[in-house]
């Protein structure tokens, strides 16, 4: 079992984050918590949102309306989303890097540009030289 497993009945989630139980279905109808349902249709809590009743009874007392409290927590699931979206990508570029070492190394061209090279291979140093003298100096 995990924090999302859905064990708690709706009597015993009231009293773990200290609500009536008629305030939980109010949110649930707006949608402020979502707990699953049994097969006889009847909610079951998790402990993630008993964590989420709390969140929403210490914004409550804090002065924010229902409202406002629903799109914080909108917000919040969908920063956690993004969150275990870019993991997700990182591990994937890490892996894609790990699959191609060659395409690793680079440097950086004349212009300032990225340029990629082959693994074992260095970059042709150019030897030019620019002589820079200030305006003024009365020598052409």
């Amino acid at each position: 079992m995990d924090e999302s497993t859905p064990i708690f009945a709706i009597a015993v989630a009231a009293e773990l984050a200290g609500m009536h139980p008629q305030t939980l279905r109010q949110y649930d109808r707006m949608g402020l918590v979502s707990p699953q349902r049994t097969a006889g249709k009847s909610r079951r809590y998790s402990m993630r949102d008993v964590v989420q009743l709390r969140e929403i009874a210490r914004l409550s007392a804090e002065g924010l309306n229902l409202e406002g409290i629903r799109r914080i927590l909108e917000l919040e699931n969908q920063v956690t989303a993004l969150t275990a979206r870019v993991r997700e990508l990182e591990g994937a570029l890490a892996d894609e890097l790990l699959a191609r070492p060659g395409r690793r190394v680079f440097a950086a061209g004349a212009e300032g540009e990225v340029v990629s090279l082959r693994a074992g291979t260095r970059a042709r140093k150019q030897n030019q030289l620019v002589v820079w003298r200030p305006l003024g100096t009365g020598r052409q």
